[in-house]
């Protein structure tokens, strides 16, 4: 062993005399070191060990080490894992340290095509580690951290929330890559961010609009970025950032990569156009089984005015006093009367939306989070991307009007493994959009039976079933008393009842079959949800039955035999009508009572046929008694009879090879496409536009042209496209809104003291041109952000070697900064304070009454 392990050293002092390392291949010898260590113990100490070929060899060609080490690792590793793909040492510690094991189905399938440099469109359900999909090979391309290049990566996030969550991961597995990173968000402090920028960070996550307002103000080309994802991609093209993100992506280099990530993608890639995708690989999972197998979900019918005594019962009763809940409302108001309500019956819970402001978010999710408070009330602000940990419930206090949308805020629990529970709370007229959700899931709904006895599973999966009223009238009646006593509260709650109109009229509409299905349901006779059925007595459900036989009562007189006796003409009609359609209301009586309680649109024409069928049979067997029969019509074939055979036909069909108007997955892909609510056939159709007017290009620019009223000259005005009054044109040839530009880039650089020569983001200088000149010589003006290619002339390049003042300055400013944070202007004016008071107690304040003892006693 002491034999072998000299080998080993003269080995190492060999190769580190022989040639100095580079930072990549340090990084590939520590891990390939590393993986030698442990096969050593394994081998016998007089067998060689096997090694990478040394850069000693006489070809002029240096070999890629890195690409050595990749190869090596993938052969020599156990598939399956993370160590099969790959990864540096850096990025496989990070990766050990955050504690994940095995890779799950979306990593394994995606991140080597990553890796390999392709575009990606991917989709997996919610909980399936997206995240890591897009970090991990971004640390493996970026490698290191690298000062003097400029931001190298891209990740657009649609929320705040997200976007800080991204941050936060980012900084958990790439804790040993070294790479910098820099956060982009609306709400924040401008300057901050200008700041952050000129330090040349490696990575940049934003959201849309505030990173569009800081490129446009620093006058900024991204030409440096050659990684780009675009997080929640479907929501990014769906929240109306058109105009940010075709001028983010116009200012990107041509030779990027671009990655789309969400759990929610449609199958056709042309609503992601815009996104630059060049060869793009679509990787797919769990399109069919699109909810986890953790999640459980029930449906309670409820009225839109007893939402609120069903929420407080959930929360009481159902929910377990240590699990946290989050609740989704439609709108902000829904929001801040909620929280006031359930606060003032003593159930801790804060809420979010987007109008909030950004300090007032990060604290109340932090103290969600942190489990200060048990409920947590969101708008659909929350609903994508959030991993908040131990949560166990999700309540829809509104329901979605998009199944995909469901499909984000139930995604928030039952995440990495763990089980959850959603709630719905289902008015009569969001019925229809829960039949639209399950076909988009390719679900049957369960109907709760009117007369079932209690059982022994609570809340079982998938249910649409009634909350019993007394459950409704003991809350709703602490409620009421609550607001009678409360004016804010009344106020409050007649705001969200005006916000519940107004978002009434703005959700989409459910489609056509769902209103036609909903209509036919029979929701009067429905029964108890299996959760509270089994909650109760029998004698409670009982008196429930009673209550419910007494609601289905239907009285057999009509309107004519009110109050009238058997004498009047009225009843003697009626009579007579009844008894003549006896057979008709028989027969409509029994197929009420066969029918199923859910919508079966195959069902009544089949029970149209039997009666013809049973009276053609009846018509036989009178033939046979009788020799003659009069007054029956022969059968001719006609209109009715063609289109029962060609019924009968459309039955017998063979389904192999018959070619249905729709696809399979149509319903499915309706509720994952991002244009609209049509399908994808009915937005193409739509989109296409064949003009046979404008054949010239006065001509189409004519039609473009829109008539407005002027104020001033009191007539309508011809107007192209474009306002010019109120956006600008950008160096891309795209007009934004004007209030994008308003130079609080140049007023944070004169408060700073920052001259465009000074400044690290110099391609902003080099691009106005050299009239600004600063006042220090003799240096060049090519940016760093700009990589110079090398086939170019190098000019005047600023030299990376910092003079004596510049390493002085950014002391200077590195001890401003520190003395800031730490609080030392507090510092320094209680010392001043306290300087002064001794003064004036002392021999210098003559005109302040002198305390000697206390003073002496301070002293």
């Amino acid at each position: 062993m002491a034999q072998w392990r000299k080998k080993k050293g003269l080995r190492k002092r060999r190769g580190a005399a022989s040639q100095t390392r580079s930072s990549d291949s340090e990084d590939g010898e520590f891990e390939i070191q590393a993986e030698d260590d442990t096969r050593a113990r394994k081998l016998r100490p007089g067998r060689p060990l096997p090694a990478f070929p040394t850069s000693e060899c006489t070809s002029d060609v240096e070999p890629d080490t890195r690409e050595m080490v990749r190869a090596q690792n993938k052969k020599k590793k156990k598939s399956g894992g993370f160590q099969s793909m790959g990864l540096s040492y850096p990025v496989f510690k990070g990766i050990m340290k955050k504690g994940y094991k095995v890779p799950t189905p979306i990593q394994r399938k995606t991140i080597p095509v990553i890796l390999d440099g392709k575009d990606v469109v991917a989709m997996a359900r919610t909980g399936s580690g997206k995240t890591a999909c897009f970090l991990l090979p971004m640390f493996e391309r970026l490698k290191t951290r690298s000062a003097q290049t400029g931001a190298r990566a891209l990740i657009l996030s649609p929320t705040r929330e997200l976007a800080l969550q991204t941050m936060k991961f980012t900084k958990e597995l790439g804790k040993f890559t070294g790479l910098k990173t820099a956060l982009i968000l609306g709400g924040d402090k401008m300057e901050d961010q200008f700041a952050a920028l000129h330090e040349n960070p490696d990575i940049i996550i934003a959201t849309p609009g505030r990173l569009v307002h800081v490129v446009v103000e620093m006058n900024l080309k991204l030409q440096s970025v050659e990684y780009v994802v675009f997080d929640e991609a479907d929501r990014l093209f769906e929240m109306g950032f058109a105009e940010q993100l075709q001028e983010i992506i116009a200012r990107l280099p041509g030779a990027h990569q671009t990655v789309l990530f969400s759990a929610t993608l449609p199958k056709l890639l042309v609503e992601f156009a815009r996104a630059g995708l060049t060869e793009p690989v679509l990787i797919r999972l769990d399109v069919d089984a699109k909810l986890n197998e953790q999640l459980k979900t029930s449906f309670f019918l409820v009225r839109e005015d007893t939402k609120a005594a069903v929420l407080l019962y959930l929360l009481r009763n159902v929910v377990r006093p240590q699990d946290q809940t989050v609740v989704f409302v439609a709108t902000k108001h829904h929001a801040e009367y909620l929280t006031e309500l359930l606060t003032t019956q003593r159930v801790s819970c804060a809420h979010i939306y987007s109008a909030l402001d950004q300090t007032a978010r990060k604290i109340n999710l932090a103290r969600f989070a942190l489990g200060k408070c048990s409920a947590l009330i969101v708008t659909d602000l929350a609903a994508r991307g959030l991993d908040i940990p131990l949560l166990d419930n999700v309540i829809n206090y509104s329901f979605p009007a998009k199944g995909k949308l469901f499909l984000h805020r139930v995604g928030r629990v039952a995440r990495a493994g763990r089980s959850g529970t959603a709630y719905s709370l289902v008015a009569p007229d969001e019925v229809p959009y829960l039949l639209d959700l399950h076909l988009f899931l390719g679900r049957a709904l369960n109907l709760a039976r009117p007369h079932e006895e209690p059982s022994g599973s609570v809340g079982v999966d998938g249910v649409l079933g009634r909350v019993p009223q007394s459950v409704v009238d003991e809350e709703d009646g602490g409620l009421q008393s609550t607001l009678e006593q409360s004016l804010e509260l009344r106020g409050l709650g007649r705001v969200a009842d005006n916000a519940q109109q107004q978002y009434v009229c703005s959700r989409p509409a459910p489609s056509p079959e769902s209103i036609k299905r909903a209509k036919e349901l029979d929701l009067a006779g429905l029964g108890l949800h299996p959760l509270f059925s089994s909650r109760f007595q029998e004698d409670e459900l009982q008196r429930l039955r009673l209550v419910d036989s007494i609601r289905n009562y239907r009285a057999r007189a009509t309107i004519f035999e009110i109050n009238a006796s058997s004498r009047d003409l009225s009843s003697q009609v009626m009579r007579a009508k009844r008894q003549k359609d006896r057979k008709a209301i028989a027969r409509f009586q029994q197929g009420r009572q066969e029918g199923p309680v859910g919508p079966a649109p195959s069902r009544p024409a089949l029970q149209e046929e039997q009666p013809e069928e049973a009276a053609e049979e009846g018509g036989e067997n009178v033939e046979d008694v009788f020799t003659e029969v009069l007054g029956r019509k022969r059968q001719q074939p006609g209109p009715n009879r063609r289109a029962k055979r060609r019924r009968e036909e459309a039955q017998q069909r063979d389904q192999e090879f018959y070619v249905p108007y729709r696809p399979k997955d149509f319903d499915s892909e309706r509720g994952l496409s991002v244009g609209g609510d049509g399908g994808t056939f009915e937005q193409q159709v739509t989109g296409a536009v064949l003009d046979l007017m404008g054949d010239e290009a006065q001509n189409l620019t004519r039609g473009r042209q829109q008539l407005k009223w002027d104020r001033k000259k009191k007539r309508f005005v011809g107007q192209s496209g474009q306002d010019d009054k109120k956006k600008i044109k950008t160096e891309s040839g795209r007009y934004i809104s004007s209030s994008y530009k308003r130079d609080l880039y140049q007023k944070w650089k004169q408060k700073q003291k920052i001259d465009d020569r000074d400044s690290e983001e110099e391609g902003a200088s080099d691009r106005r041109g050299p009239e600004r000149r600063g006042g220090k010589r003799g240096r060049g003006q090519a940016g760093a952000s700009q990589p110079r290619t090398p086939g170019t002339p190098a000019g005047r390049v600023r030299s990376e070697l910092k003079t004596k003042q510049q390493i002085l300055k950014q002391r200077r400013r590195t001890q401003k900064l520190r003395f800031l944070q730490r609080g030392g202007l507090k510092q320094l004016s209680a010392r001043n304070r306290r300087r002064v008071q001794e003064l004036r107690q002392g021999a210098f304040g003559r005109g302040a009454p002198s305390k000697k003892g206390k003073m002496r006693k301070r002293m």
